[in-house]
């Protein structure tokens, strides 16, 4: 399996570079997240549990990495977590039960790492950009 906390860092990295050659997508695409988190009829952590469940649906590891920290850091649990993948086995069906085993171990990972203080991180939006602090 993967190392899901350094899979964000190095992903982190490697998205400032993308920022620096594609500037003016990249800051619509920080806009456009920024936009569609903002808590309204549904809160933050009801907003990631979703796009953590679409990132299983649509085989996507990197962003189950992100999706995974962001709910960790709103405080969903194994069991939302959980209930979450199973909406997303169900609308993605076989391959999404491979991804949805990423997904708890990458749950796995970050909720053991929240209580190392010094390896702390969160994920920060802005107008231009996602980064991790």
């Amino acid at each position: 399996m993967h190392d899901w906390p350094m899979m964000t860092k190095e992903l982190s990295a490697q998205l400032r570079n993308l920022r620096g050659g594609a500037s003016e997508v990249m800051k619509a695409f920080a806009g456009m997240a920024q936009a569609a988190t903002a808590a309204r009829a549904l809160d933050a952590k009801t907003k990631e549990l979703i796009a953590l469940g679409i990132a299983v649906a649509v085989r996507c590891d990197d962003c189950i990495a992100f999706h995974v920290k962001a709910c960790v850091e709103q405080g969903a649990t194994k069991d939302e977590i959980s209930e979450t993948l199973g909406m997303a086995i169900y609308m993605g069906a076989g391959p999404s039960v491979m991804y949805a085993s990423h997904a708890l171990d990458a749950f796995t990972q970050f909720e053991a790492s929240k209580t190392k203080p010094s390896d702390k991180q969160r994920a920060v939006r802005d107008d231009d950009e996602i980064r991790l602090e």
